[in-house]
């Protein structure tokens, strides 16, 4: 009895040594006998700064009488109170007498704290927390049985299921000899050392073959390996969420860059071309003037239109990027000062006004014009121009609730039908301004062929808005799909719908299933689009029924609800047949070790061989004198008759990847 006590002991201090050492590296000091290195209180002061990150204040740093080391221990000893840890029978005479039992209890209570009690597993103390966790990465391995922190240690195999379950890259299990206990411990812990980082708290042979290795070394010890491989696992995840939220975001920041790149492209050009015309002198002569007046209706033709669309496109584009970020509740875009739609605004302002002065100057030298139909063409040219920019300003510059957006889309939309009304009128004066010989027009920038064509880019515009929105309400109701599974579909639809409206048909159908991982053969695929095109969608819920009518396919919010179809998770009869094939490994039968393989737990493992019939047909080779049950007949049975009939051939219908 004295042995083993004396071996516990020597284990114990062995162990809480090198844990010890292990905290107080970073002061460059170290313990050498726990009974003496911490007799004066300074290496216990050190340990507690750095365990709990706070000063303890000032100390005797070099002790040498004996009432200095008891006040450096009162002080450690006050500050553990202090810290709600209860200590029974310590006092600062055993620290400082090297009471060998005292000092490991005390270190005992501080690795408690500061090491092993933050270990929860579904809300167990830290003990059991840690074992539990022992317990379920080691559960499917031959020949690991982990029901303490003695014993179940001191063949080795444990270790070696940990480092494999979360490792393997670093250990094969199944080639161990599982005979060779020291051999298999001491390579875990090599590994654990060099490749992890684990301190070496134990040595092989306080473990290995022993009959009752010391519980709190091998606490402290595993405390370790659950702390390495908890941070391990928390970073993989970390980095995988990361990794999927920048991939799905990348369309959001590609906008952004696309909207600042475009911005400033257009602001250098307008401001190059009103250098140009403030630069430009007339020679004074009527062929002069009648070629600078080509070059500003070159300039009207050309240039202009082309800003003019790329000025619309830059603020539905900005709109868009606010929407976007609104629907997924993310911080708004605000574009660098030189780059607002304001600025832009400002500069258009002068471009106007600029080329307005020019092709004034130019039509001074060219009077021969019947100003009152110039004037009249003008008034009416001008009034269009004026409700086409507002217009077009106020679609792209919606903002706030998708609903409120929509609801002011509509009502914008509206006034189109009376715009292409009144351009008939503005087309008949254009008519008998050609029929006078009138080229120019003093009291106006706007030719009929240009209101033609903002109309028609305000009209695009307008559209293109309506669709974004009303996509946008589909994807805010559907709350059963993450925003990033959102974004991913939204993104794929906009890919393949490539003309446009808001539809794709049945290549375009099939291509962007394929792309989402969704493969089936021509004739399913053709029956899946038929169903899906001739599905009705509810006019009061969904805006785009109208349009969809329109234009045979799929539109985006059936397309929408597909994808929530075959991505969401139903646990239906029929995948709970799947599931039992997969944890057959495809045989018709399973045995009890393919079930605790899959970590079902215990009692329900006990329930099943219960109810299951047993096996009647061949058994494979490997499995002849094992228990076999019969899964098929147990899943007929609870199954309805149409979900037998899909299953009787035992495979799926269609290749999903």
């Amino acid at each position: 009895m004295i042995l083993l006590e004396k071996q516990w002991i020597n284990v114990q201090e062995k162990t809480f040594r090198k844990w010890l050492n292990n905290k107080i590296k970073p002061r460059n000091v170290a313990v050498n006998d726990l009974a003496i290195d911490l007799a004066d209180g300074v290496n216990l002061i050190h340990l507690l700064e750095l365990l709990s990150n706070e000063s303890l204040g000032r100390y005797a740093a070099k002790p040498k009488l004996r009432v200095q080391k008891f006040e450096n221990v009162n002080k450690c000893l006050d500050f553990i109170k202090s810290r709600s840890i209860q200590l029974t029978n310590i006092g600062a005479e055993d620290v400082v007498d090297g009471n060998r039992k005292i000092i490991l209890g005390l270190i005992w209570t501080l690795i408690l704290r500061f090491t092993i009690s933050d270990i929860n597993e579904e809300g167990l103390s830290a003990k059991e927390g840690l074992l539990l966790w022992c317990q379920r990465k080691t559960a499917c391995y031959e020949g690991v049985d982990v029901r303490d922190f003695s014993s179940s240690w001191n063949n080795g195999l444990a270790f070696c299921a940990l480092l494999d379950i979360h490792r393997p890259d670093l250990i094969d299990f199944d080639t161990l000899d599982k005979s060779d206990h020291k051999g298999n411990m001491q390579m875990a812990f090599d590994i654990a050392s060099r490749e992890i980082g684990i301190p070496d708290l134990l040595d092989v042979e306080d473990v290995a073959d022993v009959p009752k290795p010391d519980e709190r070394s091998l606490m402290t010890y595993i405390a370790y390996w659950f702390h390495a491989f908890s941070a391990m696992e928390r970073v993989e995840n970390a980095g995988r969420r990361v990794e999927k939220f920048v991939s799905n975001m990348q369309g959001a920041w590609e906008m952004e860059s696309a909207y600042e790149k475009r911005m400033r492209a257009l602001l250098e050009q307008i401001r190059n071309q009103r250098q140009t015309w403030r630069d430009s002198r007339f020679e004074g002569t009527y062929t002069d003037a009648k070629a600078q007046a080509t070059e500003m209706s070159r300039f009207k033709r050309s240039k202009k239109r082309d800003w003019v669309g790329e000025k619309s496109e830059i603020g539905a584009l900005l709109g868009n990027i606010k929407t976007k970020l609104s629907t997924y509740k993310l911080r708004p875009y605000h574009p660098p000062p030189e780059l607002r739609f304001e600025v832009l605004d400002e500069e258009w302002a002068g471009l106007t006004h600029d080329e307005q002065q020019r092709s004034r100057l130019i039509n001074e030298t060219i009077r021969d014009i019947k100003n009152a139909l110039r004037r009249s063409f003008a008034d009416k040219a001008n009034d269009f121009a004026l409700t086409l920019n507002t217009l077009s300003l106020a679609i792209s510059g919606l903002e706030g609730d998708v609903d409120d957006q929509l609801q002011h889309a509509q009502k914008l939309a509206s006034n189109i039908p009376v715009l292409e009304q009144y351009l008939e009128g503005i087309e008949a004066l254009d008519q008998k301004c050609q029929e006078a010989n009138i080229d120019e027009n003093d009291y106006t920038t706007y030719t009929y062929d240009e209101l033609v064509y903002e109309l028609s880019l305000v009209k695009q515009s307008t559209s293109k808005k309506l669709t974004f929105l009303e996509n946008q309400m589909v994807a805010r109701n559907m709350t059963n799909l993450t925003p990033i599974q959102l974004e991913e579909f939204e993104s794929v639809f906009r890919h393949f719908d490539k003309d446009g409206t808001n539809t794709l048909h049945e290549l375009e159908f099939s291509a962007a299933l394929a792309s989402l991982g969704l493969v089936y053969d021509e004739q399913e695929m053709h029956e899946k689009f038929l169903d899906i095109c001739h599905t009705g969608l509810d006019p009061a819920t969904s805006p785009v029924t109208r349009r969809q009518r329109e234009s045979r396919g799929v539109g985006f919010e059936q397309f929408i609800r597909f994808m929530v179809a075959v991505t969401e998770d139903q646990n239906s009869a029929e995948q709970v047949f799947d599931s039992f094939r997969e944890v057959a490994d495809g045989k018709p039968y399973v045995t009890e070790m393919d079930l605790r393989h899959s970590l079902i737990p215990e009692e329900l493992i006990d329930d099943l061989l219960q109810s299951m019939p047993e096996h009647r047909g061949p058994d494979l080779e490997t499995d002849r004198d094992v228990p076999k049950y019969d899964y098929i007949t147990f899943m007929q049975g609870m199954m309805g008759d149409g979900e037998k009939q899909s299953n009787g051939d035992h495979r799926p219908k269609t290749s999903v990847r």
